[in-house]
């Protein structure tokens, strides 16, 4: 049955502007043209400079509307272990993705025929007696797999069932293959031979690669595994950990796709926060993200029902995270699990663990630490070493918890755990997930001087424009002398509507980021960059958002298995441009003419001082002028802006036109230059001293 479409969107409610960009993603043709200037004066000579913060814009990941598995994980098998049901509060297992093929070919899930301890269940395959031709079954991998003229890596665990087995000759071997579902055009074929007496009693791992001489027309494609009925008639065979990955992201693995790697390293991240959010904490303790059960072979590997609603194997584990770092030369910044998990009743206060119980979880972060950055004298980094990776990791950031202002307990949890960590690792940044403004009605939580506080902010355009000011003084109004802010999530999630974001019937809520969303976080990016002494990190969130099963919207990238559905959003360019063109100090500017709102501003100067990056945001849709003037003489000019005459436009699959382009500049003239920000505009104005 031919049921797998290419693309299956997830229903989501869209406002009716929404539906209406999509028919006109142009928006008004003609707009009026209102010159309001504005006089800006940088200086260079006498003006006061800050350090910026060199790890200021960076990735936030967690396993999120199916971004992990089915995602930048490079697996292309979905439920390649039988790990669980997609609904993961029910506690069955299924056979979801998998499909028999031949006439009367029986699949059943069996927990008499284990792999291991960690992987349970397999996948049992029985042969009518009277079977011919070709028999097996197929996977249809994370709706689709993308088939292209590159080798891939295919291997799984196979054993006859042994009161049924008849002798080795009577069935050579296996078939992989990558097939059409539309079709069944078979794209490559290769048989792998079982190897002389294949045992009835143990597992056999077969693996081989598998080399298309073309690409598919689409990604409507399976994977399948298929022998000689007549020689296999009668016959009953397991199979587990059935896998197939394409090259990967620097070749690792166990690796990560490599487009959607490749577009994060293209923002030039600086860190990595991982692994969670909310899918850290679990369901409850026993769900929790537990480090030690994603480390070593797969096999060894049980997964966990994730947050999010689907069962995650924790293939993308702590090693894996931490080579994706390495890979991308950034730093990683790692969540512990600090003793508090969700409920999926909503009882958030349910699971917490007693205070008798906690010293468990502070040593669990210890040794977490130590199989990172430990050397192979110690135990845990000597188990890194046994895993591939004698060489220590540097972690300079640790966050305790994730969003403990929901729980009631993260004031006697959180010092019991910054005591015990600080005293094995004194040179870590700890990070607080919670602070007393956020939640006045919970207990104070006190942040010594030195570490941070981990802000979310998912809000409107407009909370951005209000709080520009946001950390102005921060630390002398809060009381926190030195302590430093990581923005670990923030994006515009809705239109502006009184009472800000509608969290209980989502009014407003936007499906994709638009072009008003950028200008947003343009905005609260500013407010960032230019308090540096304040704001240490910031990450958007979410990360990711698999077009056919998604929790959360707005996302930062979409993607699917066809790499043509991949789509960068708004948010995605602007935090690109921010991301690149960042000094590496912070300048003073004077409004000699006008004020902030609607135009937005901030500047910084590169580290060889020949570059001035002038960021500009435009929140309205008409058109300024901008006057800029420098001590010193101006050599050329140009500017990026990312733009759109429709405020609620956005970019989407076949209509991504949404993106960052060259603008022209008036020749400077000695130490002037003029500039028109377009409506609804982020821009960059580079200047060359």
């Amino acid at each position: 049955m031919k049921f797998l479409n290419s693309l299956v969107v997830a229903a989501v409610a869209f406002t009716a502007e929404v539906a209406a960009q999509a028919k006109n993603p142009e928006g008004p043709p003609n707009l009026p043209k209102n010159y309001r200037s504005i006089d800006l004066k940088i200086n260079l000579r006498n003006g006061a400079r800050n350090k910026t913060s060199p790890l200021l814009h960076g990735l936030f990941f967690e396993d999120i509307n199916h971004s992990g598995d089915g995602g930048i994980y490079a697996e292309l098998i979905r439920n390649r272990a039988f790990q669980g049901s997609d609904d993961v509060t029910g506690g069955t297992k299924d056979l979801v993705g998998y499909r028999p093929i031949g006439n009367g070919v029986k699949l059943e899930l069996d927990i008499t025929q284990p792999l291991s301890d960690a992987l349970r269940y397999s996948l049992k395959v029985t042969v009518p007696a009277n079977a011919t031709g070709e028999v097996g079954f197929l996977n249809e991998g994370w709706w689709g797999i993308n088939v292209q003229p590159y080798t891939y890596n295919a291997s799984l665990y196979v054993k006859p069932h042994m009161p049924s087995f008849k002798p080795a000759s009577t069935i050579s071997g296996l078939t992989f293959s990558l097939r059409s579902n539309l079709t069944d055009e078979v794209f490559v074929s290769k048989e792998v031979p079982f190897p002389p007496n294949i045992s009835a009693y143990r597992y056999t791992h077969l693996q081989t690669t598998l080399t298309p001489p073309k690409a598919a027309p689409n990604s409507n494609n399976t994977f399948a595994v298929t022998w000689n009925g007549t020689a296999a008639a009668g016959q009953t065979f397991f199979f587990n950990l059935i896998s197939l990955f394409p090259p990967t992201y620097k070749d690792r693995p166990n690796g990560l796709r490599k487009d959607l790697a490749e577009v994060l390293e293209g923002i030039k991240p600086k860190f990595l926060r991982f692994p969670g959010g909310n899918n850290l904490e679990g369901l409850s303790v026993d769900t929790r993200w537990d480090w030690k059960k994603t480390i070593g072979p797969l096999v060894d590997r049980p997964g966990r029902p994730g947050n999010w609603g689907y069962w995650n194997t924790d293939g993308l584990g702590y090693l894996e995270y931490l080579l994706w770092c390495e890979d991308m030369n950034i730093e990683p910044l790692l969540t512990v699990y600090a003793g508090y998990s969700l409920d999926a009743s909503g009882a958030h206060p349910a699971h917490t663990v007693p205070p008798e119980e906690l010293d468990y979880f502070i040593q669990d972060a210890i040794d977490q630490l130590e199989y990172a950055m430990g050397d192979v004298t110690t135990k845990w980094g000597a188990l890194r070493a046994q895993h591939g990776h004698p060489e220590p990791f540097s972690i300079k950031f640790v966050e305790i918890g994730n969003e403990d202002w929901f729980s009631d307990s993260y004031a006697w949890r959180f010092p019991r755990f910054l005591e015990a960590l600080k005293k094995a690792y004194p040179d870590i940044t700890y990070i607080s997930s919670q602070a007393v403004e956020e939640n006045p009605t919970k207990q104070n939580i006190t942040i010594p001087p030195g570490n941070m506080w981990d802000l979310h902010h998912y809000q409107t355009p407009q909370f951005y424009k209000d709080n520009f000011n946001y950390f102005d003084n921060w630390q002398e109004i809060n009381g926190y002398p030195n302590v430093t802010i990581f923005v670990g999530e923030y994006s515009v999630l809705s239109r502006d509507r009184p009472g800000g974001v509608d969290w209980v019937n989502g009014e407003g809520r936007f499906a994709y980021p638009p072009m008003i969303a950028a200008i947003g976080e343009a905005i609260f990016a500013l407010a960032m960059e230019r308090n540096p002494h304040v704001v240490k990190l910031s990450s958007y969130a979410p990360l990711f958002q698999n077009w056919n099963a998604y929790q959360w919207t707005p996302n930062f990238i979409a993607f699917s298995a066809n790499p043509k559905d991949l789509v960068l959003s708004t948010s995605y360019y602007q935090q690109k441009l921010f991301s690149e063109y960042y000094g590496a100090e912070t300048l003073t500017v004077e409004n000699k003419n006008g004020d902030f709102n609607p135009l937005w501003w901030g500047a910084t100067i590169s580290e060889d001082q020949s570059r001035i990056f002038l960021k500009i945001v435009n929140s309205e849709k008409d058109r300024k002028t901008v006057k800029v003037e420098l001590d010193k003489a101006i050599r050329s000019a140009n500017a990026t802006v990312l733009r759109h005459r429709d405020e609620y436009a956005f970019n989407f699959i076949g209509n991504s036109t949404i993106v960052p382009r060259a603008q022209k500049v008036d020749r400077p003239r000695g130490r002037k230059v003029e500039f028109v920000a377009e409506g609804w505009s982020v821009n960059v104005l580079e200047l060359r001293v």
